[in-house]
């Protein structure tokens, strides 16, 4: 991996991208329709909604590090071997002793359930992050910066989390809402920590439930407006097959379909949309090309069994923005 702190001149050149949340291995069934007390066969992946997002903008060729933490164990050793494979720098992939690397299964039943089962106990290594341990500097530098909501659900993470948005002052920095409700006890005590994340964001991206958790407002125009008056410049409301919304500060507002696809996993589709989000912002895109391009990527992603692994490269999406569908 290129060092970007050091060249032959000695210069610094920043991360165009750096995310900091969950990682884990993903075993998904590789049989189809089938609930998880028959299914005989996985495939294993890396997993994890922060580093999927930061596979899926290293994909489109950007420069990606990941902030995160593994067990001291086989799976950890897998994961940080993947990130390497992707692209994706893991020098901020710390192992923590005594805590198992988490585990994901799902089952698959298209085209829209896929339930999901977290093994992350006693306490996943991801939530132990600390401010300690950050690279303020590499963080402060990063064109953007990539944030979720389950690092806010416990310490060390939550205070982590918070010291890195603190050290953010210009540049892009995005709060994925990320709500998972078994990391919390209920809504109301997330809240409170959503909204001090958001007066330090100035993107954030979620579903409809995640805007809801953040805002107390479902309707997507109405969420979207609450998380402009939140403190972000820019809120994105994914709708799922109604497409996504987005709204900024300036008055602009875009909503675009879904690309039709036939969907395999829809599972990692939202992360492929991050890391495309991501792409298309640095490239400094009119706002409906962002999301055209973010959904496509998306799109690509249900229409495969996997997640990280499933992430389209940049040829393969305009494939898909050409044909207007995943075919």
């Amino acid at each position: 991996m290129t060092d970007p702190y050091t060249d032959a001149y000695d210069t610094y050149e920043p991360y165009d991208v750096i995310t900091m949340g969950r990682i884990g291995v993903d075993l998904y069934p590789l049989q189809t329709g089938v609930p998880l007390s028959q299914v005989t066969t996985f495939g294993k992946f890396l997993g994890g909604s922060a580093t999927n997002v930061a596979v899926a903008a290293a994909r489109l060729g950007r420069r990606v590090g990941v902030v995160t933490r593994t067990g001291q164990d086989p799976f950890g050793t897998y994961l940080r071997e993947q990130l390497r494979e992707f692209g994706v720098d893991d020098r901020w992939v710390g192992e923590v002793a005594g805590l198992p690397t988490p585990v994901t299964f799902c089952e698959v039943f298209p085209p829209d359930d896929f339930p999901l089962y977290f093994y992350r106990q006693p306490k996943a290594p991801d939530l132990e992050i600390s401010a300690a341990e950050l690279d303020l500097d590499a963080i402060a530098e990063a064109r953007i910066f990539w944030m979720t909501g389950t690092g806010l659900c416990a310490e060390p993470s939550r205070t982590a989390t918070v010291a890195a948005l603190g050290a953010r002052s210009g540049g892009i920095t995005v709060f994925d809402l990320d709500w998972r409700p078994m990391f919390w006890n209920e809504p109301d005590e997330a809240r409170p920590h959503y909204a001090a994340a958001l007066r330090h964001a100035n993107v954030a991206v979620g579903n409809v439930d995640e805007v809801e958790v953040a805002t107390g407002v479902r309707e997507p125009r109405a969420a979207a407006g609450a998380l402009l008056d939140a403190g972000v410049e820019l809120a994105v409301v994914k709708q799922g097959p109604r497409g996504v919304l987005a709204m900024n500060r300036a008055g602009d507002v875009a909503e675009v379909p879904p690309l039709p696809v036939t969907v395999l996993n829809g599972l990692g589709a939202g992360d492929a949309f991050g890391g495309a989000l991501c792409h298309g912002l640095l490239a400094g895109w009119e706002l409906e090309r962002v999301l055209r391009y973010a959904n496509a990527a998306g799109a690509i992603v249900a229409s495969r069994l996997e997640c990280s692994s499933a992430m389209p490269y940049a040829d393969e999406v305009e494939a898909a923005l050409a044909a207007g569908a995943v075919l």
